[in-house]
């Protein structure tokens, strides 16, 4: 396995395949960069470097109890551009994934950095709070975080039917990308898992946003019911400088595995602007 161990010793796992442009695939919670395998395989054979790593307690990264920040996951990004010496870098994050990206990009991605993706991002906050009314009350992270606690193992199963839409009405159900997605939740960390909720739901990403200049494409289910499109991509894309919004209706929050084809093609479009 392609491994890399960071500066405070955590070893965190990576896929790093092809060659050409490098774009860098960033996960959500609670999965790992096998939830890119749809778009790792199409820019494989498009003639990109595609790339791809497990956020630190995830996947088949190292379960570090200590870490599970924006900021550490950022920093960690960092590290793995530096050590393969990426340029010319097309950040592309999912849900967490995201902010994780906007983070990286505004701290520390000053020369290295082409363009950015955020597809069913967390920016710019998600929780709701005297600045943000609109947003999710924080009931629903407690919930969330109590559920991973306490029942991990049937949550994760659960939680697939609002991620994929699989509770809307003709939903088409494919158990196979529900086991996948429980198979990735399930090999990561119950302390990685319960801490991001923390992360990817109270971190403001607002000053992150306004601070990138490069061209940054927001892509967003227009039927997300796990980051509602309303209060977080369609602010992110005004706070951008150099923003571009592609909102899709009736998609949901895991649309880059169910709407694949579609969600390819829009990559690819801006990939090549």
């Amino acid at each position: 396995m392609n491994t890399l161990t960071l500066k405070d010793g955590t070893e965190i796992y990576y896929k790093d395949w092809g060659k050409g442009q490098p774009v860098f695939f960033h996960h959500g919670w609670p999965l790992s960069s096998d939830d890119w395998d749809a778009q790792m395989f199409f820019f494989l054979e498009q003639g990109y470097r595609v790339i791809a790593h497990d956020r630190r307690g995830h996947g088949r990264s190292e379960q570090t109890p200590y870490g599970h920040d924006m900021d550490t996951y950022a920093s960690d990004v960092a590290e793995i551009v530096a050590a393969l010496d990426l340029k010319d870098v097309i950040h592309v994050g999912h849900s967490t994934g995201g902010g994780e990206v906007i983070r990286y990009v505004a701290k520390h991605g000053n020369g290295r950095v082409s363009k950015a993706v955020l597809v069913s991002a967390v920016t710019p906050i998600m929780v709701q709070n005297e600045n943000n009314p609109n947003g999710v009350p924080i009931s629903v992270f407690d919930d969330i975080r109590n559920n991973t606690a306490k029942h991990r193992q049937q949550f994760f199963i659960d939680l697939t039917f609002p991620f994929y839409g699989y509770n809307r009405e003709g939903a088409k159900i494919s158990e196979g990308i529900q086991r996948n997605w429980w198979r990735q939740g399930m090999n990561g960390s119950i302390k990685a898992h319960y801490d991001c909720v923390k992360a990817f739901s109270e971190t403001d990403f607002t000053e992150d946003l306004k601070s990138v200049d490069v061209p940054v494409l927001v892509m967003h289910g227009e039927d997300d019911q796990i980051v509602p499109f309303e209060t977080t991509g369609k602010v992110a894309a005004t706070l951008l400088k150099n923003g571009k919004l592609i909102s899709y209706p009736g998609f949901p929050h895991g649309m880059p595995t169910t709407e694949a084809e579609t969600i390819n093609k829009d990559l690819l479009a801006f990939f090549q602007s």
